[in-house]
């Protein structure tokens, strides 16, 4: 298996070089990434210097594996830290985060930076200041959002894993319409600060996109650790270490959290899980959706509008100067004039939603141990989809003539399209418990199509061990690279 145990493996054993690793990866980045736009830094001479530096006493099982970093809160000092952003064209990062502090304790090497959408709020990649990242099982289709940059990069095979985070499903989205492997870790499981500590209040986290189980394991517990003074602490049964369950009990549910259509692809993906599962002896019930979809998304909204104005304003203090409404796309100037607009009272009461949801899916955790749903209602959608109407458009244009309830109308239009496209992945952000989603489908025009298993808070072995009973019995589609 070309991943990135494998590819460490090589560089121990010295049966490959750095210098012929780097030519390699040069090679492919020349050949892919101008189809693609998945990297927006290269600067392969840098990772021969720093390697010098690196901690060379890491035993890591990924130890010395070129790791790149995504353009969003993914801070490495010196280096760009656009956020996608064209007000911070020029900026560069004055210290590391927290988490490539992490990603270099263990011997992983910084190299590049992944395209991803202004300030992480689409689940495609289309940066004003980059252009939109492509997926490469076919380049007319989006590799997903944000971290569709990352996804490009390893489903193109230049790279085995690479750097993402997940606020929404940023992870399991691209995981999903790229054939790759794409964990949500629980809330606070994954190194956050220095700058920021509450990211989008714990429903934001950094982690991974990979090609195998053994590296997703690796990644996890590589990366695994929690500053003590962090708002956001891990359930104490991460930590322990749980028997090896040989029949599961797993929910199932199909149906869409927002009453939206899903597509024939995603049902029979769920179906051809559920089969396999049952053949391997678990127990399998189908049930309702075990919340308000609706509800729990107007929520996410409005933390995203507070969360929004509360960092422009932050900017603003920094510039010295208001932002003006030509500096930022669209989406982020139209959360901001909302997010201007709610009141604390509101922000409050969106946080008791989540809070609600959490309960409520942990009492289910109770009585099974998994929840099975389709990752994503469709596959990719083609980079030249318009996933906005120009009725939207007019909306968005005037958003500061709209009260708050009207404003949050907007916004609910606006992301409508995309939010039926990816329904099901904004609840364990908000519930702060893992998920994975699994690449187990191909549709009919040959596009992957995933599967997500969520666990109980802390309960990662779960996925896990029901990732490699998939993978094990060759249930992966993987991007060709790695067939």
């Amino acid at each position: 298996m070309k991943d990135g145990i494998e590819l460490a493996r090589q560089l121990k054993s010295k049966q490959l070089s750095y210098e012929e690793l780097m030519a390699d990866i040069i090679k492919k980045v020349n050949e892919k990434n101008p189809a693609l736009n998945a990297l927006v830094t290269f600067e392969p001479e840098k990772i021969l210097d720093e390697k010098r530096q690196f901690n060379e006493k890491s035993d890591h099982p990924l130890h010395g594996v070129p790791f790149p970093l995504k353009m969003l809160g993914q801070e490495k000092k010196g280096w760009l830290a656009t956020f996608g952003s064209r007000l911070f064209q020029t900026q560069r990062a004055s210290k590391n985060s927290n988490f490539v502090n992490q990603v270099e304790s263990i011997g992983l090497m910084p190299l590049g930076q992944t395209n991803s959408p202004e300030f992480g709020f689409k689940n495609i990649t289309d940066a004003q200041i980059y252009g939109p990242a492509r997926n490469p099982w076919n380049t007319d289709y989006s590799p997903g959002g944000s971290s569709g940059g990352a996804a490009a990069v390893v489903a193109s095979g230049i790279l085995p894993l690479a750097g993402a985070s997940d606020g929404g499903g940023s992870i399991r989205i691209p995981a999903s319409f790229c054939g790759l492997i794409g964990l949500k870790p629980s809330r606070g499981t994954m190194p956050v600060g220095p700058q920021a500590w509450r990211g989008w209040q714990g429903a934001a986290i950094d982690f991974g996109l990979t090609v195998s189980m053994r590296d997703t394991k690796a990644l996890f517990t590589g990366l695994r650790g929690i500053h003590t003074g962090a708002p956001y602490q891990v359930a104490p049964a991460e930590w322990q270490t749980h028997e090896k369950k040989k029949h599961l009990k797993i929910a199932v549910c199909t149906a869409s959290p927002i009453g939206s259509v899903i597509s024939e692809e995603a049902k029979q993906a769920v179906a051809n899980a559920v089969l396999f599962l049952e053949q391997q002896g678990h127990e399998v019930i189908e049930i309702n959706y075990p919340l308000d979809g609706r509800r729990l998304i107007q929520s996410y909204y409005q933390m995203n509008g507070a969360e929004t104005a509360a960092m422009i304003q932050s900017i603003e203090d920094g510039l010295g100067r208001q932002v003006r409404q030509t500096e930022l796309e669209p989406i982020s100037w139209t959360l901001l004039q909302y997010g201007n607009k709610v009141s604390a009272s509101t922000y409050i009461r969106s946080l008791h939603v989540w809070d609600h949801a959490a309960i409520t899916m942990e009492e289910l955790f109770q009585e099974v141990d998994l929840f099975l749903s389709p990752t994503t209602a469709f596959s990719a959608p083609e980079v030249a989809r318009d996933l906005q109407s120009d009725a939207i458009r007019e909306k968005i244009a005037n958003i500061q003539e709209y009260n708050e309830k009207e404003s949050l109308e907007v916004i609910s239009e606006m992301f409508e399209e995309s939010l039926q496209i990816t329904p099901y992945t904004q609840l364990a952000n908000l519930t702060g418990q893992p998920a994975i989603s699994l690449p187990t489908h191909l549709t009919k025009d040959f596009l992957p199509l995933g599967i997500q298993f969520m666990a109980a808070r802390g309960r990662e072995d779960l996925l896990f061990q029901i990732g490699e009973l998939f993978e094990e019995h060759g249930k992966f589609h993987l991007p060709p690279s790695y067939r």
